[in-house]
């Protein structure tokens, strides 16, 4: 029997019409429409991920050594831009973002990450100041809360069910795509323009990628025909009920110290090679690159094992990966030990991002999702902003990344610690579970 599941709309209440009455009187959107919907929203989320994350965010270290060598700043200094840009932009607009996307939906917050990103970037390469490079960071931060993984998390959830885990892997392999050859692009052109130029027509590149897509999403399912019995659901879910949850804090705390973990090391991977072993830009772009690149097969491997396995299993594996990863670039001496970790890494770091959210909808539902994940995204930007600064402090002080890589390696067994705590089944919240707001047709 055909029933209705409905996308912020008033739901069925105990005594409201029957869903055959419901489907009676409604215009029923047809499978093929949906299907074609659904593949607009993947191929916006796709593209916006490409730019946001992975232009933008994983592209950015690309040029600290250029800063460190014309500039004269310490690492320290270099990766305290991310730092205090996240320190600032997390705690104060995460849950606000959060609501916003909840109350409003996603698409406007999108456009609006988009042009800051973008306009953060052409700004980064205009600078020669710290404060510049300091305002510029902030920018680019809100811009990434606004239009990265948050919105784009929620309009995933809200228009997949069943295949939400392949949906969101598909999703993420923008940001796996646009790491993979953002080093390749900016080594040529760096070569042809310099650094400067190449930050700016990298700006202008975000803008024209992920734009013309997300001003014309739709940010959800009108009235959408499910195959599944949906049992009555209150419209929506206050927040304080997950807040209270013990599930919550270990996986904020269990994605805080992976997230540490990914961004100490990610931060600091191109000064380590370049500045310290002497590998040539184009050298050291290859590995960030074959990072980028396992990250693909990463994203895709744990978006599929996401539909088949348990949440939190999958979890538990991606910080394993991390956690087996992060010793080896301390053998970098050793012939292979870079490139075997740049594989084992980046099929972690694939389905890293990806699969919080997963257990975030899995623990608590869709219609808490952009609350949840606001409060989540803002824990991690804490954590991702102050493991690459502490590992430059630690080298600063011993010339060397020992005890900097020892602490990554601390954070990512302490996440996979929290993540095995986690309960196996979803928690109720206000005495109702919600699993979804569309049906995808086969």
């Amino acid at each position: 029997m055909w029933t209705i599941s409905s996308n912020l709309r008033p739901s069925i209440q105990p005594h409201s019409p029957t869903a055959r009455e419901i489907v009676n009187s409604v215009h029923v959107s047809a499978p093929r429409s949906l299907r074609s919907n659904q593949a607009r929203v993947a191929a916006t989320s796709f593209l916006t991920l490409f730019s946001i994350v992975g232009i933008a965010l994983y592209g950015l270290p690309f040029f600290y050594d250029f800063m460190v060598r014309d500039f004269g700043w310490s690492r320290a200094q270099v990766t305290s831009g991310n730092a205090l840009s996240k320190l600032i932009v997390g705690p104060l607009l995460g849950f606000a973002a959060g609501w916003f996307v909840d109350r409003f939906g996603p698409r406007r917050l999108m456009i609006a990450g988009i042009l800051m990103v973008g306009t953060a970037l052409i700004g980064l390469g205009s600078i020669s100041t710290l404060s510049g490079f300091y305002f510029f960071y902030l920018f680019n931060a809100v811009g990434y809360l606004f239009g990265g993984p948050l919105p784009i998390q929620v309009l995933l959830s809200r228009w997949f069910t069943a295949a939400r885990g392949r949906a969101m892997g598909f999703a993420y392999l923008g940001i796996g795509l646009g790491g993979t050859l953002v080093p390749l692009v900016a080594v040529r052109l760096v070569q042809a323009v310099g650094w400067h130029d190449t930050l700016r027509i990298l700006g202008v590149a975000v803008v024209v990628i992920a734009l013309p897509f997300a001003l014309f999403v739709k940010e959800s399912p009108d009235v959408v025909v499910t195959r599944a019995v949906t049992a009555p659901v209150e419209s929506t879910v206050p927040v304080r009920d997950v807040i209270r949850q013990p599930s919550f804090y270990l996986l904020a705390l269990g994605s805080m110290c992976s997230i540490a973990a990914v961004g100490g090391a990610n931060q600091h991977l191109k000064l380590y090679l370049s500045i310290d072993h002497g590998y040539s830009q184009a050298a050291a772009a290859g590995i960030a690159s074959l990072t980028l690149a396992a990250s693909l097969a990463g994203r895709l491997l744990m978006g599929w094992l996401a539909d088949r396995w348990a949440k939190k299993h999958v979890m538990l594996l991606i910080y394993v990966l991390v956690a087996v990863a992060l010793p080896i670039p301390l053998l970098v001496a050793t012939p292979g030990a870079i490139t075997v970790y740049a594989i084992i890494f980046g099929l972690g770091l694939g389905g890293e991002y990806m699969v919080i959210p997963l257990m975030a909808a899995e623990l608590f539902g869709v219609r808490v999702l952009g609350r949840a994940m606001g409060l989540v995204l803002a824990a991690d930007g804490v954590a991702e902003a102050l493991s690459p600064v502490m590992v430059g402090k630690l080298h600063d002080m011993s010339g060397n990344y020992v005890s900097g890589f020892s602490a990554l390696i601390g954070f990512a067994v302490a996440g996979a610690i929290a993540i095995s705590l986690l309960p196996s089944r979803p928690v109720v919240l206000n005495g109702t579970r919600d699993d979804g707001r569309a049906e995808e047709f086969a």
